[in-house]
């Protein structure tokens, strides 16, 4: 039976496609991280009188929201397509980054953040929808590198521009531009995608389908533990990164606001650049009869042993070599970043649970990004500098790469209850 996924591909472009959902993950990285560099700005903070704790709780208030939402978000993908939830959704939190630049109190701030990370959980579940109905295997880590593009251009870009709005006008200006700038990522949205939203027909034979792999089984898988683990080490590193990093090179090694939002730039642009190269050198080995498991689980483990070197920059004393490994550090994690994203979400997992389990992945990432901008506050405030911090984040990545060779293998995989070709006859012919 031909899938949505294939019948869509018929009439859209579906690298196209991707590179709008590139687009628009960016886009939501931008409005994500825009607070950080507000938290380098001493008007900002000055203005509401905020402490190291209160700095963290502030970075971290986007992340607890989105986790939250993760799953509910991959549920309904699964069910209601991708077109009109992730529409729907990037609306409301590009209204909600724009009031960020509204608000006069720190609980306001809160609120506004907890909104943007909300609406923002349908990106990840969505595309991974997409991507599962849309490309093969030897094409997963050349789609996921252009994609995961996005996720690290957002900050590359956003800290710069956002550093250079503060300067040139203000903090509020900064964030009502980047919000509403963003909402003409719609128009070719809703001009290219096909509407995916299903009759009532197709949404039962979605509901069955979806109903093959339930929760219990993966919970019950390594797999999905193991990519539970790697996703929170991974983006552990990522988002303190996102949060922190202008705050460390202004603070720590004397950087101006501007200089750390080009060297954000420089260390977000090259993990980008990694990760994408590392995605297709991948998918060309899989294409010339590589194990897919096995060169991915090679590509991720070297990712998580280089971004073990932001550490060197921790305990240099010279602002250079500091500088150097900052960006060095985080460029060399990008040899995991499509890899780790194709094996724990796509490769390993039955496709009727995509949507799902990337859910319950996100709900990891998410954690992560909470925990690593609001422990990372704490270990500042109790060691006084950002060496600290950095060495959690050695920690985490260590944990990853063993996670990674212990727990992701093949015969792990979450358990399918029934075939989908089965459950579907079996609904369609009701009707």
């Amino acid at each position: 039976m031909e899938t949505a996924g294939q019948k869509g591909a018929q009439y859209e472009n579906r690298w196209g496609i991707l590179v709008l959902l590139a687009l628009g993950l960016m886009i939501s990285f931008v409005d994500r991280s825009s607070m950080s560099t507000a938290l380098a700005d001493h008007h900002f903070v000055r203005e509401f009188g905020l402490t190291h704790v209160e700095r963290g709780w502030l970075g971290s208030a986007v992340f607890w929201s989105y986790g939250l939402l993760q799953m509910p978000m991959g549920w309904l993908v699964d069910r209601y397509g991708v077109k009109w939830p992730y529409a729907i959704c990037f609306v409301l939190w590009c209204l909600a980054a724009a009031a960020t630049g509204l608000v006069t109190t720190l609980p306001a701030l809160i609120l506004v953040r907890l909104m943007i990370g909300a609406a923002e959980a349908v990106v990840v579940p969505a595309t991974y929808r997409y991507l599962a109905n849309n490309f093969k295997e030897s094409q997963k880590g050349t789609a996921l590198g252009i994609y995961s593009i996005g996720g690290k251009m957002g900050p590359a870009l956003g800290a710069p521009i956002a550093a250079w709005l503060i300067i040139t006008s203000s903090w509020k200006v900064m964030f009502i531009a980047t919000g509403l700038v963003g909402l003409i990522w719609l128009i070719p949205w809703l001009v290219m995608l096909r509407n995916d939203f299903p009759s009532r027909a197709g949404l039962a034979a979605a509901k069955q389908r979806a109903a093959t792999v339930p929760l219990g089984n993966l919970l019950s898988s390594p797999v999905v533990w193991g990519g539970l683990i790697n996703n929170f080490c991974y983006s552990y590193f990522a988002f303190y990164c996102m949060t922190w990093m202008p705050a460390y090179l202004v603070e720590q090694r004397g950087l101006s606001l501007r200089q750390s939002g080009l060297y954000t730039f420089f260390s977000f642009a090259g993990v980008a650049i990694v990760a994408a190269l590392a995605g297709f050198a991948a998918d060309r080995l899989i294409a010339r009869g590589y194990d897919a498991v096995l060169v991915r689980k090679s590509f991720i483990v070297a990712g998580f042993i280089g971004g073990t070197t932001v550490l060197l920059g921790a305990y240099t004393r010279s602002p250079q070599m500091a500088l150097l490994w900052n960006v060095v550090s985080l460029s060399l994690l990008g040899l995991a970043t499509a890899n780790n994203l194709a094996l724990v979400k796509l490769t390993l997992i039955p496709k009727q649970a995509v949507g799902l389990n990337t859910g319950l992945q996100q709900v990891a990432t998410s954690l992560a990004g909470g925990i690593s901008a609001s422990l990372s506050g704490w270990l500042l405030h109790l060691g006084g500098s950002y060496t600290l911090p950095m060495l959690a984040i050695f920690i985490f990545l260590i944990l990853g790469a063993i996670s990674t060779v212990v727990l992701l293998q093949r015969k792990w995989a979450p358990r399918v209850n029934d075939s989908e070709h089965e459950q579907q006859e079996r609904v369609l012919s009701t009707y």
